[in-house]
């Protein structure tokens, strides 16, 4: 049977950032199998990557939380004070 729920952009952003991560292991494997110029400084990116990826997700999904209360407690305080106007 087919599944038609309509995605959330939390589930998306989170998607997004399981493909990423997934990525991220590879290419942090990659690096460390392999002997180039730099790629000392290309594995710790990709580990402090691996770090700061899932906490910068959750600060975007927080923030797009708080402003989306923000604008349901703004337009329930329009439709309040449209109902007090004479």
């Amino acid at each position: 049977m087919k599944n038609n729920k309509k995605r959330t952009p939390k589930q998306f952003a989170a998607l997004l950032c399981v493909i990423i991560l997934v990525l991220l292991y590879l290419v942090t494997l990659i690096v460390a199998c392999l002997d180039f110029p730099g790629a000392g400084k290309m594995f710790a990116a990709c580990l402090l990557t691996t770090i700061a990826l899932p906490i910068l997700l959750w600060l975007c999904i927080w923030f797009y939380g708080l402003m989306k209360d923000r604008q349901a407690a703004a337009a329930e305080g329009l439709s309040d004070r449209d109902e007090k106007m004479p």
